[in-house]
């Protein structure tokens, strides 16, 4: 992977911000855009800015045939059997939702999550244990965030309806061994659900290799535009779920009494439709294709090392999850023992252009467990360089000493 031609298809980077060169470290919260996908949006809304699968004219004909394009390319991108598998949404937030609502849980049923999950695989459950009286079961990690898998093992029964796990955490970048984890599942007659957005931009992913039932992803965090998310389920697994928003291009027929709904995956794709960020996120999972996914991975963890060795000795610094930078893919997060994260964040970004997320990542529930107040988080991606590694670890030693 040539890293430099990649850079010059991303604006951002060769403009840089007010007059300075972006260090953009917080590709976890979202990823750059690259030319192609803004050319996309731009292209529909200039060219073909019009409805699709409801007129006959050319414009509209032309979004039918480019929305059609989408989902194929995205199914084809995760391994998907149909393009009907493939369910648009808009982020891994709705995804998730869908399913907690959707899903034929019965009542008394368990759901099983990690203890670092992001609100957006924590919440729903919280809601589905109110309004359909399912019971939800955190997992408990070992040492240094690492998957307990004998642990998992040992809380899964027959009376476990599902279980939904983030792949890849964007607290600290672990992951968790989904294979292992969606055998052990089948073999108790449980469904699986993966929360993918940290992984789909960063590894491969295969889901019928996997066999995992259910997977969710955001198109932004994977180099597509903002508002598009994607739920992939298994065509017998979607079948058994009710649609989620109702309406427009959801039925196939209404009467005054009734309403009779379109088979997946149209009845989950209630109203308008973002066509530009279907098409766009279809367009980012092609250049994602292109770049290759383990090359993609290798990169971040050849980064990540580097990163890691240059702030682990630096005085107060505690670097979060497994040791081995390798096992945190392109992430890492750490506290200082005297320093507030924000801090950190703001003087980075004020005195170097260097963009790092700071606070608890929407992972609230594990940091309160652990009563820390937040940590810095540097992660990676295909476009970042040895040389903005080695300035990070630099501005970082300059943030801690003035503190001193």
């Amino acid at each position: 992977m040539d890293v430099g031609a990649v850079r010059k298809d991303f604006p951002v980077l060769n403009q840089g911000v007010a007059g300075k060169p972006l260090v953009y470290f917080d590709n976890a919260c979202m990823t750059l855009k690259p030319r192609a996908v803004i050319d996309a949006l731009v292209e529909y809304y200039t060219d073909y800015p019009a409805c699709g699968g409801r007129s006959v004219h050319k414009l509209s004909n032309k979004v039918s045939i480019r929305s059609i394009q989408a989902r194929e390319r995205v199914a084809s991108f995760l391994g998907a059997s149909r393009p009907e598998e493939v369910v648009f949404t808009r982020n891994t937030t709705e995804a998730i939702n869908l399913v907690s609502h959707c899903l034929p849980l019965p009542k008394g049923k368990r759901v099983l999550t990690t203890d670092h999950e992001h609100n957006s695989n924590l919440s729903p459950w919280h809601r589905a244990r109110t309004l359909r009286g399912i019971r939800h079961e955190v997992v408990r990690s070992g040492p240094h965030n690492r998957f307990d898998l004998q642990g998992f093992e040992e809380r899964m029964g027959k009376d476990v309806a599902l279980v939904a796990m983030a792949h890849t955490s964007n607290l600290d970048g672990t992951t968790i061994p989904a294979k292992e984890v969606i055998s052990i599942a089948h073999d108790h007659g449980a469904l699986v659900l993966l929360d993918a957005a940290q992984s789909i931009p960063h590894r491969p992913v295969d889901v019928r290799a996997l066999d995992v039932d259910l997977l969710a992803f955001s198109g932004h965090k994977a180099l597509g535009p903002t508002g598009v998310g994607v739920l992939y389920g298994k065509e017998e697994v979607l079948a058994t779920m009710d649609p989620f928003i109702v309406g427009g291009d959801t039925v196939e027929r209404t009467t005054y009494e009734d309403s009779t709904f379109l088979p997946p995956p149209n009845k989950f794709e209630g109203g308008l439709q973002d066509y530009a960020g279907v098409i766009g996120t279809a367009v980012a999972l092609q250049y994602l294709q292109r770049l290759g996914a383990q090359d993609v991975h290798d990169h971040e963890v050849r980064l990540n090392r580097a990163l890691h060795d240059g702030i682990v000795d630096l005085p107060g610094v505690r670097i979060l999850g497994d040791p081995d930078p390798a096992a945190r893919g392109g992430i890492t997060a750490f506290i200082h023992d005297r320093i507030d994260p924000h801090d950190i964040a703001m003087i980075l970004d004020e005195t170097s252009n260097i963009a790092v997320r700071s606070g608890m990542h929407c992972v609230h529930s594990w940091f309160l467990d652990q009563h820390i107040n937040g940590s810095v988080r540097a992660s990676l991606f295909a476009y970042n360089t040895d040389e903005e590694v080695a300035l990070f670890g630099e501005r970082l030693g300059k943030v801690i000493a003035q503190f001193g």
